[in-house]
């Protein structure tokens, strides 16, 4: 197998302009473990937790090579290999204690990998994983909802990546109501295409969710939490849940307690990172890609980048760091 693949890795954490975030690098490919698969990576999508891990990693542990979305086509396989074979079309998120999908070859656990959806590209099937994951485990996983659910979900930043995902996931496997916020003009267009049922500016909440949930919503899904638990508390009903995504410093959720809701934590790396046996990952973004194929859901690359280059990733991530981005950006090689 090659012992090395190019690459484009940051040498010290700094902004995106700095000229040590983005540096083109052949770098060293370990020997396939026993459940790796050695993935030739044919696309890549910039997430969130690339900006911050691009601009805060220790520079003691050494370069860091990001990416957490990839599609690609498999082109080795460890010695304990049963999922997947020679040739097949694959994607995945990865994880974040691993060399990341910003590379030409790429080693990945089988169990956090999934066949790619047939009808869709490279790059279309690379703006899904990170987000379908972290979506299906806030909606399965955490909030424990199922096809006969009936209750009214607030998805907060429903044009985002993660929101993205949450609204075609509850729309398409449970009978929730579905409520996003989006303020500007496309990105309300956008979440009423995924299948929004009603759409709320996030800045009124407290005025325009009692009129579509009378007894409060039941679940919230919250990418922005900080200066956001009062509203929280007012707007979801008695036992009213939070599934978060974002990690503010010092969040009170004392307010929760008058109604008895619920804090959850998302974190889609925990399960590869703490219980790397469990393959419910793999099987999550297999049953996603049936979905897909079938038509229920879509992808949600919204801008694709031709061409694995210094300029079009740090182009990527600024667009990820304004704050603005609807669906998803990809970069195909």
């Amino acid at each position: 197998m090659p012992s090395t693949t190019d690459a484009i890795v940051a040498t010290a954490p700094a902004p995106v302009d700095d000229e040590t975030s983005f540096v083109p690098l052949d770098i060293t490919i370990d020997d396939p473990g026993p459940h790796d698969l050695l993935v030739e990576v044919r696309a890549v999508a910039v997430n969130p937790v690339d900006v911050k891990v691009r601009a805060s990693f220790d520079p003691a542990d050494g370069l860091k090579v990001l990416g957490y979305d990839a599609a690609g086509v498999v082109v080795g396989v460890g010695a304990e290999v049963t999922r997947f074979g020679i040739g097949d079309e694959v994607y995945y998120a990865g994880v974040i204690n691993r060399p990341g999908s910003n590379a030409g070859l790429q080693l990945v656990d089988e169990r956090i990998v999934g066949h790619k959806p047939s009808s869709l590209s490279f790059g279309d099937a690379a703006a899904l994983p990170l987000t379908t994951i972290t979506a299906w485990e806030v909606l399965f996983d955490q909030l424990h909802l199922h096809k006969a659910s009936a209750g009214t979900l607030l998805v907060v930043a429903g044009a985002g990546g993660v929101g993205s995902m949450t609204i075609q996931l509850a729309r398409a496997l449970t009978d929730m109501t579905v409520i996003a916020t989006a303020s500007r003009e496309d990105s309300v267009a956008w979440v009423r295409d995924l299948g929004a049922h009603h759409v709320v500016d996030p800045r009124s909440l407290r005025q325009e969710i009692p009129a579509l949930a009378p007894h409060g919503v039941d679940a919230i899904f919250s990418p922005h939490s900080d200066g956001n638990v009062e509203t929280y508390a007012e707007i979801m009903g008695v036992h009213g849940e939070v599934v978060a995504i974002d990690e503010p410093e010092g969040l009170d959720t004392l307010p929760l307690k008058s109604k008895s809701q619920t804090w959850h934590w998302e974190l889609m790396f925990s399960k590869p990172l703490y219980r790397p046996e469990d393959d419910s990952q793999h099987r999550l973004l297999d049953d996603v890609a049936a979905l897909v194929d079938s038509g229920r859901i879509r992808s949600t690359a919204n801008r694709r980048l031709d061409g694995f280059t210094v300029e079009n990733l740090r182009e990527a991530h600024r667009i990820s760091e304004s704050g603005g981005a609807i669906g998803k950006v990809v970069i195909v090689r």
